[in-house]
């Protein structure tokens, strides 16, 4: 399954949600249906006694559920029960709820919304730029973050003309890239910056995305030179790749004397901007 995370919001709440790009589906947490249709304060408890209901009236819907991992308000990762649009607007019928209509409006928005993405892939450019914004992200920032994505999108698309598998193969590719230009295993990078499921790029520096996106665009421009023809001749072109971006930072280093790789993430940059709110001083009267 190709996944992206995404949060949507409805109203002022905030309900998780996965995009299956194999099986173009939006897969959303019925805990969270629940919780903002009923306002419950036991949404899973609400849930378990309704699908037990639904099975109860012979109904097949609560077996037709799927579960995906999905990152609950202490930062960790549980199984959540799943639906997609078609089955939460059957589930639906079974919550009583003011809520309904409006909520139906939205979920038929949200199946709306994609269907224009995959049709004018710049609309997704300007949800993620909103969606990077209302995280607290810098305009540069976002800038530098959606071109690292239009420069990633055209490596993994060499590597799939090169016959290449989505899964382990691009992982061990993009290992090898960023073992080359940093010096570190993307797991190792991840424990420098102190993440866990988080993704690695959203938690770049500017010079760190800046230099990540030269080493893929490198191997992108190398691959398409020399055409490899097996997974082994790409491999030796992915450490190539990253080398020219290994130059690079080494330059920037001996110029600078501060390393490029860091600790630094964006829960630090967002943490020390609101000590600095807090610390502002009130203006005199």
């Amino acid at each position: 399954m190709i996944k992206k995370d995404s949060i949507k919001k409805f109203g002022e709440s905030s309900i998780r949600s996965v995009w299956d790009g194999d099986n173009e589906k939006w897969y959303i947490s019925i805990v969270d249906v629940i919780e903002v249709l009923t306002e419950s304060k036991r949404p899973r408890k609400y849930w378990s006694d309704l699908k037990a209901k639904l099975k109860k009236e012979g109904s097949q819907l609560s077996e037709k559920i799927g579960q995906l991992k999905m990152k609950s308000s202490d930062g960790k990762s549980y199984i959540t029960d799943v639906a997609d649009i078609e089955q939460l607007f059957r589930l639906i019928q079974s919550v009583p709820s003011p809520k309904a209509e409006p909520f139906k409006l939205w979920l038929a928005q949200i199946a709306s919304d994609r269907l224009d993405e995959m049709q004018d892939p710049e609309l997704t450019i300007d949800r993620a730029l909103k969606e990077y914004l209302e995280l607290g992200y810098s305009e540069n920032w976002i800038n530098q973050r959606l071109k690292s994505i239009e420069v990633r999108k055209e490596l993994t698309d060499e590597w799939k003309k090169r016959g290449l598998n989505e899964g382990i193969q691009f992982a061990t590719l993009t290992d090898i890239i960023t073992k080359a230009w940093s010096e570190k295993s993307t797991k190792e990078y991840k424990i420098l910056k102190g993440l866990k499921k988080e993704n690695l790029r959203d938690n770049m520096t500017n010079t760190e995305l800046i230099l990540n996106m030269l080493a893929e665009a490198s191997t992108k421009d190398i691959s398409q030179a020399i055409e490899p023809n097996s997974y082994v001749e790409s491999k030796k072109v992915a450490k190539q790749g990253g080398n020219v971006a290994k130059v690079a930072r080494k330059e920037l280093e001996l110029k600078t004397g501060k390393k490029v790789v860091s600790s630094i993430n964006a829960k630090t940059v967002f943490g020390e901007k609101k000590k600095t709110r807090k610390l502002k001083p009130k203006k005199s009267k």
